[in-house]
């Protein structure tokens, strides 16, 4: 068993071939490219007892080879992943069930017949793989590069595969990150956690891929740094997988729910104070709100004009053919793993960063709620808009941590502040000036927005 770290980019047909000789990866190309044809058959049950245990079986050709490897889905987030791998080389291209034994055979299949297992799909590519190393300070680095075209074919369908990917072989993970950043700089690079495996399963069943990442379960005792970490990782790594599948069907909902966690990862990064020094979110954010101006309109104009969304699947394609969208998403993995925000922030940010969230976040929340002045756009609703970002700073963390506070209804008051926010966003006539105004004294009214004025 070895433990595989790497980073899938996806790519164009132009892109793959500009990287066979982009001046970063020939100076370092300590082994030239080798090309080889990789042929690939996924095993499974009818019910697809695997891909329900995360785990993925394959028997592949490598020239004279057969190598059957069986992978755990481990992490992968933001397109970044660890999983653990086994491989087992072969005399004949058969599977053979007896290789996998109880020290890598998921316990939860334990009872599985293995004769049940049949070929569901096959992933066959040519890869044109190098060696490149370099020093990174004192430590050595070696990355293994791929570049990876073909398709997978599942019955009927298929779909083209056209990635980079970059596994470690020595180093730091956030090694990777690095060149992928510098790669990304000028050309277009998606990082796209949706591996091979799960690309054959989304053919075979379009409703296999989960699009919704596990919200993590904050504690009222964890340190803010922590918190902040678990929140931000995650609404990075829903937003890639809700941009691929995207890419991939068109469906608008799909974009709206981008939309949001790019929204909520803004109001993030603008509601910690000292515990994240502007200077060191400075680059996100340009980049964010570069994004947010684009797409936010586009996506209200869309709500009611079906002409707009039937445009949008275009438009977010030539998003995808320039670099914004990849260069964003590995800046903010790379902040992410080096927890950027914590580096030379004074005394007051490091006891804040370290202070449990479920003390902090009433403080937050209090002061964002008396600054919000409900009483002004009760007499002026005509206002609401200039407020948006701090409805939805309060809105993004009574979405993913109201679990650690102390107030009654809360449920019902972030119900409410949700259609306050939608309000604040339409544009003006009188049935809207009512229903803010109307709305605002809802809130207003509350228990639970009296209990976070407190």
């Amino acid at each position: 068993m070895q433990k595989e770290t790497e980073i899938k980019l996806r790519a164009s047909r132009e892109t793959l071939e500009a990287l066979r000789d982009h001046p970063l990866l020939k100076k370092r190309n300590k082994s030239g490219w080798e090309r080889r044809e990789l042929l690939n058959q996924y095993f499974d049950t009818p019910e697809r007892d695997l891909a329900q245990a995360r785990v993925a079986l394959r028997l592949r050709r490598d020239g004279e080879q057969f190598i059957q490897t069986l992978k755990t889905r481990g992490q992968s987030v933001a397109g970044l992943s660890e999983r653990n791998e086994w491989d087992w080389y072969l005399d004949k291209p058969k599977l053979d069930p007896k290789k996998l034994t109880d020290d890598c055979w998921p316990a939860s299949l334990a009872d599985l017949d293995k004769k049940q297992l049949k070929p569901i799909f096959t992933t066959d590519f040519a890869r044109d793989r190098a060696e490149i190393a370099w020093g990174r300070g004192k430590a050595k680095v070696v990355i293994e590069a791929a570049l990876d075209f073909g398709k997978v074919i599942a019955g009927k369908q298929q779909e083209e595969i056209c990635e980079l990917e970059l596994e470690l072989r020595q180093g730091e993970p956030e090694a990777l990150l690095e060149l992928a950043e510098e790669l990304a700089a000028d050309l277009a690079l998606m990082p796209c956690d949706i591996s091979k495996a799960e690309r054959g399963y989304r053919l075979h069943d379009a409703n296999s891929y989960t699009l919704n990442l596990p919200a993590p379960e904050l504690t009222a005792e964890q340190p803010l740094d922590d918190a902040v970490a678990a929140l931000a990782w995650h609404l990075l790594g829903s937003s890639q997988r809700l941009a691929e599948q995207y890419r991939f069907n068109g469906h608008w909902k799909l974009l709206v729910d981008w939309l949001q966690q790019l929204t909520d990862l803004r109001a993030l990064l603008g509601s910690l104070g000292q515990a994240a020094p502007r200077a060191s979110s400075h680059d996100l954010r340009e980049l964010l709100d570069a994004l947010l101006h684009d797409w936010r309109p586009r996506v209200q104009a869309g709500e009611h004009d079906e002409a707009v969304r039937q445009a949008a699947p275009q438009q977010f394609a030539e998003e995808l053919q320039g670099t914004r969208w990849g260069l964003f998403s590995l800046k903010a993995s790379r902040w992410l793993l080096a927890r950027a925000w914590t580096a030379g922030r004074n005394e007051r940010g490091n006891r804040q960063g370290a202070a449990p969230v479920g003390k902090w976040l009433p403080r937050l929340l209090a002061e964002e709620a008396e600054a919000l002045k409900l009483e002004r756009y009760k007499r002026q609703p005509e206002d609401l808009a200039e407020q948006l970002p701090r409805i939805e700073r309060l809105l993004v963390w009574l979405r993913l941590a109201r679990n650690v506070l102390e107030v009654p209804e809360i449920d019902r008051c972030y119900g409410e502040l949700c259609k306050f926010a939608a309000l604040a966003g339409q544009p003006l006539d009188g049935e809207v000036l009512a229903a803010r105004s109307e709305q605002t004294q809802t809130l207003i009214s509350l228990k639970s927005w009296k209990a976070l004025l407190k």
